[in-house]
């Protein structure tokens, strides 16, 4: 079934970083997915319109007859190959994948105001499948991050063993961790291997 008509997806008070800028929203949209599909790669029906109403999607849109299997295995394809491109932390890299993506899915840039949302951007068709509009709305979406920042501000946690997607503030030094504690585990981690270093050179 067609995703007609989508929101941009509403802020929601969890998110641990607010950035003004009109592709944050829709990114953050992406990674929560893309986090979803990397722990629960089957991506089940609860936890993936949970995810989508809280990015503002209507619970009447995603009634069972109106978000079929087709339609759930579609935007889990979508967030397994945006995943990916949210791996790579070469701007020039990204930029490619970008292009290719929006090349692939996304149309002629149309504005649009709807369900009490102000005028943003649409790129994807208006009867477009919902793994098509993930893949149109996120490219977009971190399109515009990507211009706005010169770099991506998305990237995968550099904790060893953590594989967490993570959506930085855009300003500042890049983000490198998923959260404090995988950054604080990594910290200590560095610590007594440089401890247990300088130890051994000293006995020896």
């Amino acid at each position: 079934m067609s995703k007609a008509l989508h929101q941009q997806g509403a802020h929601h008070p969890e998110e641990e970083t607010d950035v003004s800028s009109p592709g944050f929203r829709p990114a953050q949209r992406l990674i929560d997915l893309a986090n979803a599909v990397r722990t629960h790669p089957d991506l089940p029906r609860a936890l993936a319109v949970r995810l989508l109403v809280r990015h503002g999607e209507r619970p009447a849109e995603l009634a069972p007859d109106a978000f079929t299997d087709a339609d759930l295995s579609e935007l889990r394809d979508a967030a397994r190959q945006l995943a990916d491109l949210l791996a790579e932390p070469d701007p020039d890299a990204a930029a490619a994948a970008l292009n290719a993506t929006l090349a692939a899915h996304a149309v002629a840039p149309r504005l649009s105001r709807h369900d009490g949302h102000a005028w943003h951007l649409h790129v994807d068709r208006a009867d477009a499948g919902w793994g098509e509009w993930l893949l149109a709305s996120s490219a977009l979406a971190l399109a515009q991050l990507l211009t706005e920042h010169g770099r991506p501000v998305w990237g995968e946690c550099a904790a060893p063993g953590c594989r967490t997607l993570h959506l930085g503030p855009g300003p500042g030094s890049p983000r490198r961790y998923c959260s404090p504690a995988c950054a604080s585990r990594t910290r200590v981690a560095e610590h007594r291997r440089r401890r247990a270093a300088a130890q051994d050179g000293a006995g020896g």
